[in-house]
Order: structure tokens, then sequence, then C-alpha cells
């Protein structure tokens, strides 16, 4: 452990969701890795009307939309270690609706899709399913650029990432804080002082909104 336990203490001292609702909140870096929603469909079009993809856990994600013909079954699938695996699957209605719909007691985050599993082939990237815990957090940066990380390099203002105690170096994260969602990597270690989970860079903390120390959710 390197001796930044005092300086670190002292500087910290101090459901993709609705698309109507949080697309201008999701920093542009965030996004590019949050939102991918072309369809790639062959002999259909998967069409997504409303989906509800960043939520607690215990609480309901939810997609819905359309696909002719009807009666074709589409399947909500999360991309995990050894493949898609489908969490819901529902057969279209007469005007070719679906709702898929799934609750996670787990904090995840993975990229997820809709699938047609009978009818004409097709598929559509959604962007990422984040299932999020409550976490405590609090930011550094001010005064300790160009000081060394944890996991390698040095700090600099602009920098992206977490500090954790125990998450591997250069493991993704997702963070939400007041409607704002972002995906950065653990870049050091800490926070030292109690309670605390998560120390946010400056750059981190700005992108989030956040300030001081208090709440933020996490899908780790």
């Amino acid at each position: 452990m390197r001796p930044k336990l005092d300086w670190r203490a002292a500087v910290s001292g101090g459901a993709l969701c609705l698309a109507t609702t949080c697309a201008a909140a999701v920093p542009a870096a965030a996004q590019s890795d949050e939102t991918q929603g072309t369809p790639t469909a062959t002999a259909s079009t998967v069409a997504v009307s409303d989906r509800r993809m960043n939520v607690r856990t215990g609480r309901r994600a939810l997609v819905r939309g359309r696909i002719q013909p009807a009666g074709s079954t589409v399947a909500l699938q999360i991309r995990g270690k050894r493949g898609w695996k489908t969490l819901d699957r529902d057969r279209t209605d007469a005007r070719g609706t679906y709702v898929l719909r799934d609750r996670q007691r787990s904090p995840l985050s993975a990229r997820a899709r809709i699938k047609v599993i009978s009818g004409p082939a097709g598929t559509r990237g959604i962007g990422r399913l984040n299932v999020y815990r409550s976490a405590y957090a609090s930011w550094y940066g001010p005064g300790l650029y160009g000081g060394h990380l944890s996991c390698g390099g040095t700090l600099d203002a602009g920098d992206l990432g977490v500090a954790h105690k125990t998450l591997p170096c250069g493991s993704k994260v997702t963070l939400r804080h007041r409607g704002r969602v972002i995906r950065v990597p653990v870049i050091d270690r800490g926070p030292y002082v109690g309670g605390r989970e998560y120390d946010l860079t400056e750059a981190t903390a700005q992108r989030l909104g956040f300030k001081g120390h208090g709440a933020v959710q996490s899908t780790k």
C-alpha cells in the first residue's frame, strides 16, 4: 500500500433509462458505450418504443416495441461470459407489439439486445442493462495531480476513473447520480476513509454532478 493514506483522507473529507428523460444527461463519452441502438434485423425491423434499463436492484427493467409480422417471438438477452443469456421472451400480439420485463436482485451492467427467436430473423442492440445498488463515495484530485496511481500512470485533471480497494485495476463500473450515467475504469486504490467505497476522480465527479461525499448508484 503506497503512503497516501493521510493526503487522500484529507482531500476526501471535505431499465438504458427512458430515452426521453436521461439521454441529455449522459456524457458524450458514456453515450458511445451506453447506447448501441442501430437495428441489425435482416428480414424484419425490431422497433423499440419504450425502455427502462437503468434500474435499482429488485426493480423491473422493461422494453416495449413492435415487430412485423405479428405472432413472432422475441427475447430480451444480455451478454455474459458464456454468451447471450435470455432474461424474458414474449409473443407479439395482433399488432406486432411485444413487452419484455426482467427483475435482477444483484447489481450488474451488461450489453443487451432484442432477438427474434421465432419468426423472421433479426436482432437489435439496445445498449446496456444497468442494475444498481447504493454505494457511498467521495472524490479527489486537486493538489494530487501528477501523483502516482496504484494501477499505473499518474493522475491528471481530465482522468475519468475511480479508486476502489479491491476491484481489479481496469475493471469497468457504471455509476449513476441524479439521472447522469457514466462508465469508467478502476485506476487507483482507496478511499481511505471509513464507510466509503469509491473515490471518484474530479473529472468523473463533474460528469455526474457529484459534490462532496454521499451516495451514488453503482453496478459493482
